[in-house]
């Protein structure tokens, strides 16, 4: 499965356009590592928590949106995009989409 932020893919064609695909996932803080990021807050420096509860937030959206994007017969995904927003003071969504397609093997 080819993934990219673009529109086209050098040397492919995209042969049929299945629509968009999106994955979500919902994550919220854990008690625990939120103590240690506060105390990490106090001293400054990166807040590693948060930074590991972000990165395995968006490869879970998007492994999800890629097997939509599978289960719709696509070998591709173009235009792809991340967007996240707050659901609650302690839990945010982070969303993968694009739109899935089917390209060539090679230059038509």
């Amino acid at each position: 499965m080819i993934v990219t932020t673009v529109e086209t893919i050098a040397g492919r064609s995209i042969t049929q356009v299945h629509g968009l695909v999106r994955g979500t996932t919902v994550r919220s803080r854990h008690l625990g590592k939120d103590i240690m990021a506060f105390l990490k807050l106090l001293v400054g420096g990166e807040v590693h928590e948060y930074t590991k509860l972000v990165a395995e937030a968006r490869e879970e959206a998007l492994d999800r949106m890629v097997a939509e994007a599978r289960a719709v017969g696509a070998n591709g995904v173009v235009g792809f995009r991340f967007a996240t927003s707050q659901v609650s003071k302690a839990a945010a969504e982070v969303v993968a989409y694009g739109t899935a397609v089917t390209l060539s093997e090679t230059e038509a």
